[in-house]
């Protein structure tokens, strides 16, 4: 080989031979949103906890109750008293559940509460207080289109993984496991799978924006389209499952009839089929459906809005009523005989 052949060789191997160490010293790579990433996850997955629960079943040749694994998912530390989080449908139907906490130590699980229409559960643990690291939460009444989020969970019993994105779209709607409609829900393409369900959904300061809650996708794995609970619900909820083990609404006194009446009759809205004596919608004068002189049934009062918010449905009532609480005053739009009347009530405590 000629010398000027060989010239840009010796040229490129002194480069590397002087430049390498320029290289080798750089004290780091990453950027600042990789920086913000790995301090919301240092800072939050102490408090994610993976949830496992188990169901007895029997066995066919011995007849004997044993416990089997039914299912496993996500949930965080609410408070130093060993409250934790989680979706209702990670420990429906469960008979034991455990929670395993990041230093990966093992503690059963007692229910406090669940609120199916909102999937959502409350669970107790003793563990030491030196183990419980509650999670900061947040507000979503702010949240916009294109701020960043972090998801922290146990996809496929993977602990503690961590997935990054967006809020895609905000006021989405899904079907709770009792088929009520969970409203306000945000939507992410931070990639949520199976297992990440009662994981906790973060802002860049490490704060709790939501429970994720259900993906949708045809395969059952991530496709980018993900949902969470919004944390503002989610603080209405908590407390009461706490306190009452139930989600607590407030009552008008009416039993209403089935959804189906209103396809069948070509109406829309809520029909009391009867009041309750006593209670609010019996002192504001609600009328239930009734006999004719003839001897068939005449179709009383239809509730169609709500403080001047539409309801088409049960679940619509259901959702209003949510905002309130009992000695509250509020608003009812009636229909009678295809008129539209409104009248206040005042609503009370479920009995």
């Amino acid at each position: 080989m000629t010398p000027l052949k060989t010239l840009p060789i010796i040229l490129s191997a002194l480069l590397f031979f002087f430049t390498a160490p320029l290289y080798a010293e750089v004290p780091e790579f990453a950027t600042d949103d990789e920086r913000n990433t790995m301090q919301v996850f240092n800072f939050a997955s102490p408090s994610v906890v993976y949830v496992t629960n188990e169901t007895l079943v029997r066995d066919r040749r011995t007849l004997r109750l044993h416990a089997v694994p039914k299912g496993a998912g996500s949930g965080f530390i609410w408070d130093e008293q060993g409250h934790v989080v989680t979706n209702f449908h990670v420990i429906e139907g469960a008979r034991q559940v455990t929670i395993t906490l990041q230093d990966r130590s093992e503690w059963p699980a007692t229910l406090v509460g669940t609120a199916p229409e909102k999937d959502l559960a409350v669970l107790k643990i003793e563990a030491p207080k030196g183990l419980l690291k509650p999670l900061v939460a947040g507000t979503s009444s702010n949240l916009s289109v294109g701020r960043k989020v972090l998801a922290i969970g146990n996809p496929f019993g993977l602990d503690t993984t961590l997935t990054t994105g967006v809020v895609s779209a905000l006021g989405r709607e899904i079907e709770a496991a009792n088929n009520r409609t969970i409203r306000n829900v945000i939507q992410t393409d931070a990639a949520i799978n199976p297992g990440n369900s009662g994981g906790p959904l973060l802002d860049s300061l490490g704060r709790l924006i939501g429970v994720n809650t259900a993906i949708y996708s045809p395969s059952g794995a991530s496709v980018g389209i993900g949902f969470a609970i919004p944390v503002d619900t989610v603080k209405k909820i908590v407390p009461q499952l706490i306190n009452y083990g139930r989600l607590v609404r407030p009552i008008l006194g009416i039993e209403s009839a089935p959804d189906q009446w209103s396809s069948r009759y070509g109406f829309e809205g809520v029909a009391v089929l009867r009041t309750a004596p006593g209670l609010p919608a019996e002192k504001a004068g609600l009328q239930g459906i009734y006999r004719t002189r003839q001897g068939g049934w005449q179709l009383g009062d239809v509730i169609v809005e709500v403080e001047q918010q539409p309801v088409r449905s049960y679940d619509d009532l259901l959702n209003a009523l949510e905002k309130y609480r009992a000695g509250d005053q509020i608003t009812l739009g009636i229909m009678r005989n295809g008129t539209i009347r409104y009248t206040s009530i005042t609503l009370a405590a479920p009995q």
